[in-house]
């Protein structure tokens, strides 16, 4: 792409000027520029192109002065909106693949959309010129940013990753507790995806996915950071009022009420993700040993009657409060049924929201793709496979009709979209069983999922009645295959999620 130098200039004259700000402080005085770079030989008449070959030159050592760390503290609600504008088009020019210069961009594009010119801005929706595809005001609003730059090509590979962002994001605002959101991995997790990006990271869309996630990922993280920093101190005043003065040992090292009276968690949050990471970890371990700790206010402990005899077994019941037996703790048997007749029309209307997400990404997917290759649909952790009569249900004009077919292909969809979130829910069971507190939460989702089966099932079977009294053979047995495959698909989840919970029983037990 053609572009007017001088434009190009202007751009990196300003990226020049809020580094030069920026590193005063830490040289103490005025950044000594290089001849010709000044503020006032730029507003001359001279070599363009050669002030461009200079300023570029001179730009590529400040970067090397410039930390991410820096830039975050810079970047503030008082910052013009046009500096941010005018870094963002520097970096995705640049296009460095290093993590510094990503985490850079990342870090602008991202205070972009938190700092909108036009409070709501990114609230409503836009579409693509041809109507079809809706693009997110933010991503229309970076194309604009970027319309004079070379957008780098946007794989088949790469949209695949970034349809992991949504499902992942789901799982970091289940979170109650700082500890869960570190020890799932979500963190390096997401790093290890804009690393794979490669290039591809500096793409409009790319960025405009990337941000709002960062933005939704910072203020959840914050919320539980300052949660457990409150809970801590809290623990260390009652302490220190009697007396105490450590803690708890982490990594070997004891933690004093002084260094907890220390710790200034604004500060924490401001530093360099690869500096923070460490310090996150201990805090959330420090938590974790306080949550083992009696509390330090106690109430006097009263003698505890002995524990009656079970009347069916005529073997006496652990005492509340003391630790379960290795046999206790198998639990060889799950009582699925039990759980599942436990779960609340709010688990099922969430399911019901996320059903509907999954049968849109599936209708876009089948209608695009290769006639020949339409009926195996990209998952997170498995390809799904449709038959014919599913893949065409997915491309129908006629769902909204009030009619036999209308009515079979919006039976084949929901059995569709059930099938693949039981799928996706059982697979990420079995990748969360050394998390408690994520296994909760996927186990959850499949016993609401397990719900929403059977009423599905009992659906296809109306549906399959009806179409057997029109005559429609074809119908019945697609109906049929379909339900089937959901059968199946929740058979073995059940079978995971006992199997998953003995496994864990039995882990427990072994310890």
């Amino acid at each position: 792409m053609t572009e007017d130098p001088k434009w190009e200039l202007a751009i990196l004259a300003t990226v020049q000027g809020f580094y030069e700000k920026l590193l005063q402080g830490n040289v103490q005085g005025e950044v000594p520029v290089p001849a010709g770079l000044e503020a006032i030989s730029l507003q001359e008449d001279g070599d363009v192109q050669e002030t461009l070959a200079k300023m570029r030159r001179w730009l590529r050592l400040l970067d090397m002065a410039i930390t991410p760390a820096m830039l975050r503290l810079a970047f503030t609600s008082d910052t013009d909106p046009e500096i941010a504008e005018a870094m963002l088009r520097y970096f995705t020019r640049t296009k460095d693949s290093t993590d510094v210069h990503r985490d850079k961009t990342d870090l602008v594009v991202t205070f972009l959309y938190r700092h909108p010119r036009v409070p709501g801005q990114w609230e409503r929706r836009g579409y693509g010129l041809d109507g079809s595809l809706p693009l997110s005001p933010f991503e229309i609003a970076l194309l604009e940013i970027l319309a004079d730059s070379d957008a780098p090509l946007l794989a088949e590979e790469h949209v695949q990753l970034l349809r992991r962002f949504d499902p992942l994001l789901e799982q970091v605002n289940k979170f109650r507790d700082l500890n869960a959101l570190i020890e799932s991995g979500i963190i390096p997790l997401v790093r290890e995806l804009k690393q794979s990006l490669d290039v591809a990271f500096y793409h409009p869309g790319v960025l405009a996915t990337i941000a709002p996630y960062n933005a939704s990922f910072g203020k959840r993280f914050d919320e539980l950071f300052h949660s457990t920093a409150a809970e801590i101190k809290n623990f260390a005043e009652d302490l220190q009022e009697q007396g105490g003065s450590i803690l708890g040992t982490v990594d070997g090292v004891d933690v004093t009420v002084e260094h907890v009276a220390a710790m200034h968690e604004g500060e924490l949050l401001k530093l360099d993700y690869l500096q923070a990471t460490d310090k996150f970890r201990r805090v959330s371990q420090l938590k974790k040993v306080l949550e083992r700790r009696p509390p330090v206010r106690r109430k006097p402990q009263l003698v505890r009657p002995p524990a009656p005899a079970n009347s069916a077994t005529g073997k006496q019941n652990a005492a509340p409060g003391t630790k379960p037996t290795a046999v206790a703790a198998r639990r060889p048997v799950l009582d699925v049924k039990a759980m599942r007749s436990a779960v609340t029309p709010q688990q099922i209307s969430a399911e019901e929201t996320k059903l509907l997400k999954i049968e849109e990404s599936i209708r876009i997917f089948v209608r695009v793709a290769d006639p020949k290759f339409r009926q195996i649909v990209p998952m997170r952790f498995f390809n799904l496979a449709l038959t014919s009569a599913e893949a065409d249900a997915y491309c129908a004009d006629y769902l909204e009709e009030k009619s036999l077919r209308a009515g079979v292909a919006r039976v084949l969809l929901r059995l569709v979209a059930v099938c693949a979130r039981i799928t996706t829910e059982a697979e990420e069971l079995k990748r969360s069983e050394n998390s408690p507190s994520i296994w909760k939460l996927h186990a959850d989702s499949l016993l609401a999922l397990l719900e929403l089966s059977r009423a599905i099932n009992e659906h296809g079977e109306r549906m399959t009645t009806l179409a057997g009294q029109h005559g429609s053979a074809e119908e019945v047995t697609a109906i049929q295959a379909s339900v089937r495959k959901l059968q199946d698909t929740s058979e073995s989840a059940i079978m995971t999620l006992t199997g998953a919970r003995m496994e864990k029983g039995a882990g427990a037990a072994a310890h």
